[in-house]
């Protein structure tokens, strides 16, 4: 009898042991987000998972790709977008849970050029002449037609005046990360990304600010998916928090809510 028992005892240790590994695979929140936002929320998921156990899947691509994976039933918990339209979308065709939705982040877009570049200093205003001040080079941003940066970049050229001119000199990319790596590499001689992706490429500079007012202001709004387990509430709160808005504006980005403790 009694040895029995201990088989027993030692069966249901082998068997909790076995499960272990799941329970905590199970404690895993997969992130859809804006290319953009790679390093920040590399550094908040590192930071979430020290503080938690929680441990993350991350997908980063353009927003407008990931709004339709997730769409086309990709399992995702969470959704970070790079513009409110994307998020629109998503919410449209019920994929998100639209009450968890909030407009975390701020950013500027930015004209960038080879770090060995000789140009320097470029005023962006009403008349700026993009086409010349690219020659025979290109200029590289996501593409204009769905991804975020570059929709930011056609409309902030079309309201000072440039993007008739500078259109045929573009090579559109298919995300903001993508646009920046071809800069960096020297196939592009100027490129139009966000004011946090070119300070974490050290093969860029930055050469010009947009005004705020020439474009549709870049808000990142994130949300859960409706298929979001139960830990991504935790996870969105943080997201709101102190710690998390120190990480965030250390990347440049703005912190557009009140945080949390």
């Amino acid at each position: 009898m009694f040895r029995i028992a201990g088989l027993f005892t030692a069966f249901v240790i082998l068997a909790g042991a076995s499960l272990s590994p799941a329970a905590a695979e199970d404690k895993t929140i997969t992130v859809f987000a804006a290319a953009s936002m790679k390093n920040a929320l590399d550094e908040l998921g590192a930071a979430y998972t020290a503080k938690t156990g929680v441990k993350f899947s991350v997908s980063y691509a353009a927003s407008s790709v990931l709004a339709k994976q997730i769409e086309q039933g990709a399992p995702a918990d969470v959704f970070v977008s790079a513009d409110t339209d994307w998020m629109d979308y998503a919410i449209s065709k019920k994929t998100i849970n639209e009450p968890t939705r909030v407009n975390l982040l701020g950013n500027s877009i930015v004209l960038i050029a080879p770090k060995d570049s000789e140009i320097n200093n470029v005023t962006i205003a009403q008349g700026f002449d993009l086409a010349k001040l690219a020659g025979d080079g290109k200029i590289a941003t996501g593409d204009v037609k769905s991804v975020p940066v570059g929709k930011y970049a056609k409309a902030a050229l079309e309201k000072l005046g440039a993007w008739q001119a500078a259109e045929p000199k573009f090579a559109m990319a298919e995300s903001v990360r993508a646009a920046l790596t071809l800069v960096a590499r020297g196939e592009a001689v100027l490129g139009i990304v966000y004011s946090t992706d070119a300070k974490v490429e050290p093969g860029v500079k930055i050469v010009g600010t947009f005004p705020a007012d020439s474009h549709p202001a870049i808000i990142y709004p994130v949300a859960a998916t409706t298929t979001a387990r139960p830990e991504t509430s935790d996870y969105l709160a943080f997201l709101r928090s102190s710690a998390a808005k120190t990480i965030l504006e250390k990347y440049g980005f703005k912190f557009l809510v009140s945080p949390t403790t």
